[in-house]
């Protein structure tokens, strides 16, 4: 069964930069279409970035594009979020999610895997 672990979340300072993983295991991730997402104190989770099956199809968060870059290595079986320009706004806690069903990706939490998430807080 697939598991995910998410790591690289930390405080950073706004402007700051951050790099995100979420490693694999029990599974390889070229089957999957992954998703990042993140769940602010009393607020929904959100989706940031997803990735396609094979890594040719991304869709991003409008409040993120241009910020924000989600790359997959299948070779490591993990998955990146590259986070620049961090904003306060940007704090949560930052989840990966995984599942075989869609073709490219949503942004919707529909994924049937997820890792345990990572604290992000930035500064300002």
């Amino acid at each position: 069964q697939l598991q995910l672990e998410e790591s690289g979340g930390g405080l950073v300072q706004s402007g700051g930069a951050l790099r995100l993983s979420c490693a694999a295991s029990g599974s390889t991730l070229d089957e999957y279409a992954i998703g990042w997402f993140r769940q602010a104190p009393g607020k929904e989770r959100e989706g940031l970035a997803c990735i396609s099956r094979s890594g040719g199809s991304t869709n991003y968060k409008d409040s993120v594009k241009g910020r924000f870059t989600i790359s997959k290595d299948n070779a490591k079986n993990t998955v990146f979020l590259e986070m620049n320009s961090l904003k306060a706004e940007d704090t949560a806690v930052y989840y990966c999610a995984a599942d075989r069903v869609f073709r490219v990706c949503v942004l919707y939490p529909y994924y049937g895997y997820w890792g345990q998430g990572t604290q992000v807080t930035v500064s300002s």
